[in-house]
């Protein structure tokens, strides 16, 4: 039987893609047989995600902060591979959290790290999907691009408050997506957004009473685990969302629905 959502033979790069919830990101492409290329700027991370080694999974040194290398990097990889389908754009930077006491530093870095850094990898990337009159972008934005956090969660745990900046650039990057999913349209491009909602760290999950606010807000009553966020990128990937684009799949347990 095959396999409806089969990624077989689809190149797809992802940023940060060894991280806490890119790395089931990246699993569950590799087990529906794509060709997976993780970007990011620590290969020892990378090796640690991934220890099992697999014929279809790779790594490239890349900055997304750094233009040149960017550009670079992706050139290098349409040549080594002859094209590229999909570009996930999941890494992203931040410094400061206390709303009132952001230095103009902090929001500049924090808005590059996670608006910029995609606007990025999207003028970068586009030039290849152009040419070859296909091609896929997915965005990683949060709830919190769509809503404002729930500043009773926090009380009392004040050290894993949501920081202004962070949902600004995600809020923008929703637009981000509307905007290039309507420019690049005509070239056969689709563009989409992925917003998470509650998938706190392990690190984060050892304040227990944070975490039990966090599951109190949710409808589901519980926080997400990473492996759940697997199927809409494979679904998004694959020649079943062929129709799909401008949109912004929300996987927050009914977060949002309150």
């Amino acid at each position: 039987m095959s396999n409806f959502f089969s990624l077989k033979n689809k190149v797809i790069l992802i940023t940060g893609g060894y991280g806490y919830l890119g790395k089931h990101i990246t699993l569950g492409l590799l087990e529906n047989e794509a060709k997976v290329v993780v970007l990011g700027r620590d290969k020892n991370k990378f090796k640690a995600a991934f220890p099992d080694s697999s014929a279809n999974l790779f790594f490239l040194k890349t900055d997304v902060s750094n233009t040149e290398e960017v550009e670079n990097n992706f050139r290098q990889l349409n040549q080594q591979f002859g094209k590229i389908d999909i570009l996930i754009n999941n890494a992203y930077y931040s410094k400061g959290q206390k709303p009132l006491e952001l230095t103009d530093a902090e929001f500049a870095f924090a808005l590059d790290g996670n608006l910029g850094s995609v606007y990025r990898c999207i003028k970068a990337i586009a030039p290849y999907f152009i040419h070859q009159q296909s091609g896929r972008i997915i965005n990683v934005s949060s709830m919190y691009g769509m809503v404002s956090p729930d500043f009773n969660v926090y009380k009392n745990h004040e050290t894993n408050l949501n920081p202004p900046h962070y949902g600004a650039a995600k809020a923008g990057l929703l637009q981000l997506t509307r905007y290039f999913a309507c420019y690049l349209g005509p070239n056969n491009i689709l563009v989409n957004a992925v917003s998470p909602g509650a998938f706190p760290s392990e690190k984060v999950q050892e304040n227990t009473g944070f975490i039990s606010n966090l599951r109190a807000k949710t409808p589901l009553n519980r926080i997400g685990h990473p492996s759940e966020l697997k199927g809409v990128f494979v679904f998004l990937c694959s020649d079943q969302a062929t129709y799909i684009t401008g949109q912004n799949l929300v996987v927050d347990g009914g977060w949002t629905a309150w």
